[in-house]
Parts: structure tokens; C-alpha cells; sequence
């Protein structure tokens, strides 16, 4: 009897970690992404309530025009809505950036959207960000169905919004750079498209993918050491996103996959990836530069040395870099006859903790399974928290104000005060003593 409670309190254990694990992956997938802040959501053009707006919003208030929760199918999910933000004033119709947001498949939304924090839309841009059903919600390929309905929807409307319909750009991390991939390379694959405006094109004409998934049945055989999520587990978001195990359903994991729709027609792309992602295997974007390169087709493939899953983006070099791809490929800069079909580069990762130790961004090896889950959850920085939940601007986020799990706002929550503060994101008294310090002294 003692051997039967002990294998069963083992099998409980051993399904709550792996739950959990899924879910703060799901949680840190959600917009992770490290882009700086430089303009928010201006004016918006419905009647949808807004949260306050910060100083630096309302200095940009009459640079754009917001058009939010446009459904672009009938009889729409909730989730199968768009929220479009257009240049105010522009000499004629402007290209657009299609933000598709991480989560696993399984979580995050289209609230948070990069590009326009990033100030496209002040460079001559039209910026959309895009909701889709969730594996919770619908299987696979419900997922790229919509992706592919919005650009549609978008095709359609392009006059009334005034968008330049011959010059549309995908842009997403993660689940969404595994999306936005996917929309790259299936231009000319009629399976994907149903619904609504048929009749209109759903390719693109450029891609930037953010560290997104491409061969799933490759992502643990080829993930670092300090990885802790198990792709190849029957309760993975790769197993939820086709509806089984993906070792038991090798045909339905091989219809996710971006790389077999590769042909010499597939627009131009631009990967970036972490070679220290514990999510997804850099491996999984180097699979991708490969195919593409030898298809022929022209590809970009940046690494960030030292940088995680999302973790270590950002910078001048990288913001320049994914700024030049949209400008060429959108603007009707062609590059020049020399210049290289298919290029690898790479370059540090931006070391956005001034208090992180010098070993933060280099290979990790195999460490405690509480010291791995304790980093998980120093991945998620303060700044990208206060940014993206802090809705009142009183520098803490409340329970009521955080959209995530709830199982992750109690880990995150060290003090147990019910709000989240800088100060719950040192990982010792000394270190809360610098966060006070730091706040008091102008960056």
C-alpha cells in the first residue's frame, strides 16, 4: 500500500512540474520580446475604453489614427479580431507590419504589439497587430487559417484604411515568428485559405521572424543543456497545438513545419534567434536559413550570442537592422546586384540588467531543477512587466491589473504584498537594495 501512494504522489508530482512548466513558458512566450519602448498607442479612432496614457503617449496623441477589435471573418471568434494603427498624415497609401504575438499557441494577444511601441507608425508605417485562435480554442491549422484571413481582411480594406496593399510585412516572435514564417512560405498553398475574401491574396512580401519553432520534432533533440520544457511531451504546446502527441502524430508535426512549402517565390526574410534560447533550439531557425538558402531565396540569418528566448533583444544594431529589412523590402529600396542572396551574422546580446552577472548571457551547463525554474522566472525583466501591465503608471502592477496566470503572479510576487514591484525581481536583500537606489536616479 505504501509503494502504491508513494507511485502515486510521484505520477502527481511529476504531471504538476510539467504543467507548470508548459504554462510559465506560455506565460514569458507571450511577449517577450525586448523592443524599446519608444511610442505607445496614440489616439484610437473607436470608442473602446483606454487605459491612461503616459506622458510620452500623449505627446504622440494626434500621430496616429487606432482602429481596434476589427473582426475579419463572420461570425468571428473573440479572438479573430485586429487592431490597425495608421500613419495620420502620409502623401499616399503607406506599407504595413503584421504583428503576430507569441504564448505557446496557447496563450498571449494581440494587446501588446512591438512594432508600434517601436514608433513605425512615426516612420511611415502602418502597423497591425492580429489575434487568432488559441490551441485551447481551436487545433491546427485553425491557427495560420487566421493569420491568413487578417491579411486577407486587410488586402480587402486596404483603401478605406489607406494601406499600400502590394507591400505587406509579417513580423512575430515565437509562436508567432513560427506564424509568421509559416504565412512566408505558404503564399501558393490554397489549403490554408477559408473564410472570408478569397479573393484576395494572403501572401506577403517580407518576413521577420523572432526565434520561431519551424521542425518540431527536432526541438529537444537539439535544445541546450539548461532547457526544462520537454517538447516531445504529450501536454507540450506543440502537442496541444495539433491535438496529440507530436511522437504519435508525425504527419500532423510535419504539416506544421514552414520549411517543406519553401519555394523560389517565398519573400525575403529575416531571422533572428539566441544560440542560449532554452524554448526553442537555435537550431530550430538555423533549419529555416538553410531550406531557404537553398531554395534560392533571399534570407538573412542574425544571431544573438548569448541571448535567451527573447531575452538579450534589442539595441541600436538590431533595431537598425530589422528597420533597414522593412525599408527595403516595403519602401521599394531592391538591394544592389552584389549583394548576397543568403547571409549568416551575428553579435552580442544587449545586457538590459545593469545588475546581471557577467555569466548571465554566456552557455549555461546543467544546474539544479530549482536553480533552472528560478531563472525562468528572473527571464521575464521588471521592465518588461511595469511596461506592458502597469495600466495606472504608479510604477507596480496589481493582481487585478496582471493578464497572466494567476499560478505565475504568485511566483512572481516574492514579498506576497499582492502587487508586483521592482523590488520583487532582486534576487537577494542586496540586490533589492540597488533596485531603491536605481529608482531614485535619472537613467
Amino acid at each position: 500500500m505504501l509503494f502504491n501512494q508513494a507511485t502515486q504522489t510521484l505520477r502527481f508530482l511529476t504531471l504538476m512540474s510539467s504543467l507548470f512548466c508548459v504554462t510559465l513558458v506560455m506565460a514569458q512566450d507571450a511577449d517577450n520580446t525586448d523592443v524599446t519602448d519608444n511610442n505607445e498607442t496614440m489616439r484610437d479612432a473607436t470608442a473602446r475604453p483606454r487605459r491612461p496614457l503616459n506622458n510620452r503617449a500623449h505627446r504622440n496623441m494626434d500621430a496616429t489614427k487606432a482602429y481596434r477589435d476589427l473582426a475579419y471573418t463572420a461570425d468571428a471568434h473573440p479572438r479573430q479580431t485586429l487592431d490597425l494603427f495608421v500613419p495620420e498624415q502620409s502623401d499616399g497609401p503607406v506599407p504595413l507590419i503584421i504583428w503576430v504575438h507569441g504564448g505557446g499557441w496557447a496563450a498571449g494577444s494581440k494587446d501588446s504589439c512591438p512594432p508600434l511601441r517601436s514608433g513605425y507608425t512615426q516612420r511611415g508605417y502602418a502597423v497591425a497587430s492580429i489575434g487568432y485562435r488559441l490551441s485551447g480554442d481551436a487545433v491546427f491549422p485553425a491557427q495560420i487559417e487566421d493569420c491568413k484571413a487578417a491579411v486577407r481582411w486587410l488586402r480587402a480594406h486596404s483603401k478605406q484604411y489607406n494601406l499600400d496593399s502590394e507591400h505587406f510585412a509579417a513580423w512575430g516572435s515565437s509562436a508567432g515568428g513560427h506564424l509568421v514564417a509559416l504565412l512566408g512560405t505558404s503564399g501558393h498553398e490554397t489549403s490554408f485559405d477559408v473564410g472570408d475574401h478569397l479573393d484576395q491574396s494572403s501572401r506577403v512580401q517580407a518576413v521577420c521572424d523572432y526565434y520561431g519553432p519551424t521542425d518540431l520534432l527536432q526541438m529537444d533533440s537539439h535544445a541546450i543543456p539548461s532547457a526544462v520544457l520537454k517538447h516531445n511531451s504529450p501536454r507540450s504546446p506543440e502537442s496541444r497545438l495539433i491535438g496529440g502527441p507530436i511522437l504519435e502524430n508525425k504527419d500532423k508535426a510535419a504539416r506544421v513545419n514552414p520549411i517543406p512549402y519553401i519555394t523560389k517565390d517565398a519573400p525575403p526574410f529575416l531571422i533572428v534567434h539566441g544560440d542560449q534560447d532554452p524554448t526553442v533550439a537555435h537550431h530550430q531557425s538555423q533549419l529555416l536559413y538553410n531550406a531557404l538558402k537553398e531554395a534560392g531565396v533571399r534570407v538573412r540569418f542574425h544571431t544573438l550570442e548569448g541571448a535567451g528566448h527573447g531575452n538579450g533583444f534589442g539595441g541600436p544594431e538590431l533595431d537598425a537592422m530589422v528597420q533597414g529589412f522593412f525599408d527595403q523590402h516595403l519602401k521599394g529600396k531592391s538591394p544592389s546586384d552584389d549583394q548576397l542572396i543568403a547571409i549568416a551574422t551575428s553579435s552580442p546580446a544587449v545586457n538590459r540588467n545593469p545588475n546581471a552577472k557577467p555569466s548571465a548571457l554566456v552557455p549555461q551547463t546543467r544546474r539544479p531543477l530549482a536553480e533552472q525554474r528560478s531563472d525562468q522566472r528572473r527571464g521575464i525583466p521588471w521592465q518588461v512587466i511595469e511596461r506592458r501591465e502597469d495600466s495606472n503608471s504608479d510604477g507596480r502592477v496589481s493582481r487585478s491589473e496582471f493578464k497572466g496566470p494567476p499560478i505565475l503572479f504568485n511566483r512572481l510576487d516574492r514579498n506576497g504584498d499582492g502587487n508586483l514591484t521592482q523590488e520583487d525581481f532582486a534576487d537577494d536583500a542586496g540586490e533589492r537594495d540597488d533596485a531603491k537606489t536605481s529608482e531614485a536616479v535619472p537613467n
